[in-house]
């Protein structure tokens, strides 16, 4: 018996192991039940061998290691099919839902993950197609899909249905559980004496007959009423004596129908489709299950053999879904790296339609090679998917708002133009040459402040708002041509006059300051150049005028210090009080320069020198600081002067 119970632990320690896959759910506690059962059934051959004339011992417990049950709907899984459209899905479904066949949740769910595929990647061509076409992607909208409307409705269909077949199933396994119940009584009442029990043995070959044939019962009673069943099946068997030639006779039948078993398992060896094979080992595990004990001699060795092959299905299982769960967690990993790369793009900063572009094509790519990768583990599929489309939906809509806020922009700037080129066909037609033409020119330099706006449309203002200024411009050259040749005249003066101070600059005479003030007279006399050589002219000239002032100012205070401080001793000799008085003058002088000079400074900063006359007027007012700047240093001279002789 120790080693009976060796290979029974053995049998069931080996399913433990081999059935942990995705097809087979509540594998230990199936598999504990099996040991129950198996135990159960060792004691019941031991009892039935005991209670035998002729024999003295009984076989090995002969109860199949089985890897799952086959009495649960979920467990009858099918070989997957490929589906490549939604309306092959679409049949399927209709044909479930409409048909009397009870739907397994795990063909549901692949048909439901399947169609939602498809059906992504159907909406992502065509949005992908509406954005080649150059469709506007704020504008684009995702449109109704007819096949979803009819997905959704089989789905209803097939929920209730299977709703439905669940509550059958459940009032069929209580009904089941009424009729064990039941069975046991009668087996119980039976066992009275073996007189009576030998009487009865057909009637209770009958009733085992029926227990085989009754299937499921619910999971929480059946280790209980499998137990009490085996209770009174051994307790009859303990009162039971058959002859010798009827034992055998069993025995014989058993072995035959344990040897076919056998022989069936090791042909599954062969069958190309694992699942295929492995659901239908389970078939032939119930069976064996059911069929009685053989001859002792013989248990342990038509065990082993089914056990043996047995075990190659279940590794070939076994391997079969290790392989699918390492393809789907590298799977995993790869859609992993894409949503992180998606997520990376989605939070970058973009700048202009260019950039948005250049990542929308980078999103595209990636979406297209998520398409290449299969299916991730059924527990984060649907997750990784939502990741996915999170990413992918959240950079869109960043994208959707940038486009929407550029129309916007787009529209204001249009509207801005459009009153741009409105004004200046207003001025079109004036005659107020200076005016005007500043008036167009300062809007031609707020056109240039005003931003994009789309191409077709910016052209034809562009030609409006031209079109406005050449007509005036063209109407005033027209009108001031006599008053361009004077211009020009006055331009060659300026000229003159300009290297006349140049060379008044080489000079060093004592009438330097006189001959400088005719030129400047003569220079502010002449009339106006061509405003195009305005500027450069009056740079030319402030710039030597600059220069002239600058070495008459140090001649002059020079020559002016050098006079006070020769006066000074006269000053000094009519007495102390005299160089004080003096001083007082100068400080009070020099006072009322810094007072000037801050005054101009201050005024200086709050004009604005954008225009051309702003620069104009700035260039004076610095050139008066200087002559300022040049009368303090001569008063502090001076003052220096005083101190040093009232040393």
């Amino acid at each position: 018996m120790d080693s009976q119970e060796k290979t029974l632990e053995q049998g069931v320690e080996e399913m433990k192991q081999t059935v942990e896959t995705p097809a087979v759910e509540n594998v230990e506690e199936k598999a504990e039940q099996v040991t129950e059962e198996v135990k159960a059934e060792e004691t019941t051959a031991e009892a039935t061998e005991e209670a035998t004339a002729d024999t003295t011992e009984d076989a090995p417990a002969e109860a199949p290691i089985c890897s799952g049950s086959a009495t649960a709907p979920e467990a009858e899984e099918k070989p997957a099919k490929v589906y490549n459209t939604k309306q092959e899905v679409l049949e399927r479904l209709k044909e479930i839902a409409h048909s009397d066949e009870t739907p397994l949740k795990s063909e549901v769910e692949l048909l439901k993950t399947v169609f939602y595929k498809l059906h992504f990647a159907e909406r992502d061509a065509q949005q992908k197609a509406y954005l080649e076409a150059g469709g506007d992607p704020a504008t684009y909208q995702v449109l109704p899909d007819a096949d979803e409307e009819v997905f959704k409705a089989e789905m209803i269909v097939i929920k209730e249905k299977r709703q439905k077949a669940f509550l059958e199933l459940e009032a069929e396994k209580q009904e089941n559980l009424k009729k064990k119940l039941d069975i046991i009584e009668k087996i119980k009442s039976m066992v009275t004496s073996p007189e009576e029990a030998n009487k009865a043995f057909p009637e209770f070959k009958a009733l085992q007959q029926q227990w085989k044939e009754i299937k499921a019962v619910p999971a929480e009673k059946a280790n209980e009423l499998w137990r009490n069943y085996q209770l009174y099946v051994e307790q009859f068997y303990d009162l039971l004596r058959l002859n010798s030639i009827a034992r055998d006779e069993d025995f014989k039948k058993n072995l035959e129908a344990k040897t076919k078993l056998c022989e069936i398992a090791e042909k599954l060896a062969d069958e190309e489709d694992v699942i295929s094979a492995f659901h239908q080992l389970q078939d032939l595990h119930q069976q064996y299950r059911e069929i009685g004990p053989v001859a002792k001699e013989l248990r342990e060795e038509i065990w082993t053999r089914f056990k043996a092959a047995s075990t190659v299905i279940n590794k070939r299982h076994q391997q079969h879904f290790e392989g699918l769960r390492a393809r789907e967690e590298e799977n995993l990993a790869k859609k992993t790296a894409l949503c992180e790369k998606v997520e990376a793009i989605a939070k970058e900063e973009v700048k202009g339609s260019a950039g948005w572009e250049k990542l929308t094509k980078e999103i595209i790519e990636i979406q297209q090679e998520w398409k290449t990768i299969g299916f991730a583990p059924q527990k984060m599929n649907v997750k990784i998917f939502e990741r996915f489309r999170a990413a992918c939906d959240d950079f869109f809509n960043r994208k959707g708002e940038y486009f929407k806020e550029m129309k916007e922009r787009f529209a204001e700037n249009a509207e801005k133009k459009k009153a741009l080129v409105e004004r200046a066909q207003a001025l079109a037609d004036s005659t107020e040459w200076r005016s005007t033409s500043d008036k167009l020119i300062a809007l031609q330099k707020e056109w240039k402040t005003i931003g994009m706006v789309p191409k077709k449309l910016g052209d034809q203002l562009w030609n409006d708002f031209l079109t406005a200024c050449n007509k005036f411009f063209e109407a005033r050259n027209a009108a001031t041509a006599g008053t361009r040749n004077e211009e020009r005249e006055n331009l060659e003066k300026k000229k003159s006059i300009i290297e006349q101070l140049k060379a008044l600059a080489e000079e060093a005479g004592d009438d330097l300051q006189e001959k400088v003030q005719a030129l400047t007279e003569e220079f502010n006399q002449t009339g106006h150049v061509p405003f195009k050589e305005k500027d450069k002219v009056f740079k030319e000239y402030h710039a030597i005028l600059d220069k002239l002032y600058k070495e008459l100012n140090v001649k002059t205070a020079r020559r002016r210090l050098d006079n006070f401080k020769s006066n000074l001793k006269n000053v000094a000799e009519r007495g102390a009080n005299a160089l004080d008085s003096e001083r007082s003058k100068l400080m009070r002088r020099y006072e009322q320069l810094k007072q000037e000079i801050n005054t101009y400074e201050n005024n200086i900063g709050f004009l604005n020198a954008s225009s051309k006359k702003g620069n104009s007027l700035i260039d004076e007012m610095n050139r008066k600081v200087q002559k300022l700047k040049d009368d303090l240093q001569l008063t502090r001279d001076k003052i220096k002067a005083i101190d040093a002789e009232n040393e």
